[in-house]
């Protein structure tokens, strides 16, 4: 019987919305800084734009870790749990890795939404 945990459905697809927003995050904070800079401003907002990219990360960093406990528990595969938490501490480091971060959050969600059963030996 196969056994499919709501965490791990859950993960998988904020995976996928941190993966684009991950994308998206160079961009983003880039165009807050010139914008900021062009009117005088003084970094709240650069600030403010990094911080919800770093909050967003953070909570699936968190999820991935209560659905590597939960999955090892369940008897479940945890690749994609290890794979999520390596790409979200990726980012959260520094920003600077958000290409390796982007690749490693994308398979994690593959993995973590496959789902597969451990195999007993």
């Amino acid at each position: 019987m196969k056994r499919k945990l709501k965490i791990n459905v859950f993960a998988g697809i904020f995976d996928i919305i941190n993966a684009f927003l991950i994308m998206i995050s160079w961009a983003v904070v880039l165009f807050a800084a010139v914008g900021e800079a062009v009117s005088n401003g003084d970094g709240h907002i650069t600030g403010g734009v990094g911080g919800f990219f770093y909050f967003m990360v953070a909570i699936g960093l968190i999820l991935h870790i209560i659905g590597l406990v939960k999955s090892k528990k369940s008897g479940i595969s945890i690749v994609g749990h290890v794979l999520g938490i390596i790409g979200c501490a990726c980012f959260i480091i520094t920003m600077v890795l958000a290409l390796p971060a982007f690749v490693l959050v994308l398979l994690a969600a593959i993995f973590t939404l496959l789902q597969k059963n451990i195999k007993e030996a």
